[in-house]
């Protein structure tokens, strides 16, 4: 799959893996992408995120994936749900970190090279969004995979990146329009 990544879709996938390794996470996940994504100019998934306002907004986007990462790596919604359960997480992080420290509940992080072959590994989300990325290529009839791909399968996987990022006015319907002046219909290639 990688031979059909474009130069900027590369970069993004290096700078995650970057990205990582600076956080001391044990693998890479989608918000090392989601990041990645940021740094980009010049590129079509640069291009969208600017004109959305999420590059003027980076450091509201860092924000809102460091509260993630103290909650555990819960999503609002999950952490919504936990609540309708009688389960109060921010009363259990500021438990734990009380006893244990800020950041204790941080997922992922353990730090070293990540893996016995040097190379760090991709999360299981961060792969499920590379193979998004090609499936939304294909859809549109791509014959390689940009980085505006890998931003359209951030915005359409369930998770804490979809939700910064939504939370940021970048949504698959949004990032669609500015690239492609649609934003209907192709929603359903993204299944």
């Amino acid at each position: 799959m990688f031979e059909r990544f474009t130069k900027d879709a590369r970069a993004v996938v290096e700078g995650a893996v970057g990205y990582s390794e600076r956080a001391g996470a044990e693998a890479v996940d989608e918000e090392h992408m989601l990041l990645a994504l940021l740094d980009r100019e010049g590129s079509r998934g640069s291009f969208a995120l600017a004109s959305l306002g999420a590059v003027g907004r980076r450091d509201s986007v860092e924000r809102a994936l460091a509260e993630t990462r103290r909650r555990a790596g819960l999503s609002r919604a999950e952490t919504e749900a936990l609540s309708g359960l009688g389960i109060d997480v921010s009363e259990i992080v500021s438990r734990v970190e009380e006893t244990h420290g800020a950041g204790a509940l941080e997922a992922g992080r353990r730090g070293g090279s990540g893996g016995r072959s040097g190379r760090r590994p991709f999360t299981r989300g961060a792969k499920e969004t590379l193979t998004q990325s090609l499936r939304l290529a294909l859809a549109r009839q791509d014959r390689h995979i940009g980085d505006e791909h890998l931003l359209m399968a951030l915005t359409v996987r369930p998770g804490v990146s979809a939700e910064v990022l939504a939370d940021h006015g970048v949504t698959f319907e949004s990032v669609t329009r500015v690239l492609y002046g649609d934003g209907d219909g192709e929603a359903k290639a993204a299944g």
